[in-house]
């Protein structure tokens, strides 16, 4: 089972990720990986991130093997600031559990998020390369300031319903889940690398702590693929997930995706695929121009020169 993962696993960096971004001309889901972007959708953009899935588990101490099948749906909006974004994320999930001398169907929501992510720091924004006339291997060498990321912060609360089968506690709670984000741009721009500490149910008797390392490559103008890593530590359930796939744009606003995860242990082992869709709005989009440094200098010098003409003719 190990080998056919891993040579499974080894050909998905053949295939054709989604791009990150903040508003640009063309889409950027979250979708397939399950990691968060740095960046907001843009002011007044709305965004809907759904799919389905199947899963298949089989667990060796507890002598049981599952089959089951659930849906995705983020809708992202983005409001009051540019930088600003507010995320709904519900999973739903239908599973049957077959033990030796019984039957187990579960279905209720998995996850139910809601929450608001903000950009705290651009490290391309007032920024500009300059380009060296004189120098070829001045403009090529490796430019360091890629290695700056971008950094967001997540807030929000899971809402878990009372006798949830697939909540550690039978009791209806809310609990507060926060992230930080990180999203470095590197090489040409066409790799990124996301990066997700995440910390879970902290207020509960099973606080949860994880990350999740999202490398994407844009192959083309229509295809992109990724790889994923996540792990996740608690005492009610620790893992080690990979996963990767691939992205189509079929337009400007609309990407079709599919994507594959496993893990590698039997406690439970688990296997899922599934694919989606994200769709964005942005008619009511205005345009944000960031200016570089040197734009804003020409920008209070022309203020100052025009104040002081006006003070010379009223004097006059």
């Amino acid at each position: 089972m190990f080998n056919i993962k891993t040579l499974f696993f080894a050909s998905l960096f053949l295939l054709p990720t989604i791009h990150y971004g903040q508003h640009t001309d063309e889409i950027n889901s979250n979708r397939p990986g399950e990691s968060m972007s740095a960046f907001a959708v843009g002011k007044t953009v709305l965004q809907v991130e759904t799919g389905v899935f199947g899963i298949q588990e089989s667990h060796n101490l507890s002598k049981y093997d599952a089959n089951g099948f659930g849906i995705d749906f983020e809708v992202r909006y983005g409001a009051f600031l540019e930088n600003l974004e507010f995320i709904a994320d519900v999973q739903y999930l239908n599973e049957t559990f077959t033990y030796p001398m019984q039957v187990d169907e579960r279905a209720d929501f998995k996850q139910s998020v809601l929450g608001a992510k903000y950009l705290i720091y651009d490290p391309n924004k007032g920024y500009k390369k300059e380009a060296n006339i004189y120098s070829w291997k001045a403009n090529h060498k490796f430019d360091w300031h890629q290695v700056i990321p971008a950094v967001a912060i997540f807030a929000g609360a899971n809402f878990t319903g009372a006798d949830n089968p697939f909540y550690f506690s039978p009791e209806s709670e809310i609990t507060p889940k926060v992230a930080i984000i990180l999203q470095n741009h590197l090489g040409d721009g066409s790799w990124v690398f996301v990066t997700n500490i995440i910390s879970n149910y902290m207020t509960t008797d099973y606080p949860s702590l994880s990350y999740i390392l999202t490398l994407t490559k844009g192959i083309n103008k229509k295809w992109s693929a990724f790889v994923e890593n996540q792990g996740i530590k608690s005492d009610y359930y620790s893992d080690a997930i990979v996963r990767g796939g691939a992205a189509y744009l079929i337009n400007k606003n609309m990407q079709v995706d599919a994507s594959i995860s496993t893990n590698f242990k039997d406690t439970p082992s688990i296997l899922y695929g599934g694919v989606g869709l994200s769709w964005r709005y942005d008619g009511r989009y205005k345009e944000v121009h960031l200016l570089t440094k040197e734009e804003e200098a020409a920008e209070k010098m022309a203020k100052k020169s025009k104040t002081k003409k006006g003070f010379k003719k009223t004097k006059k």
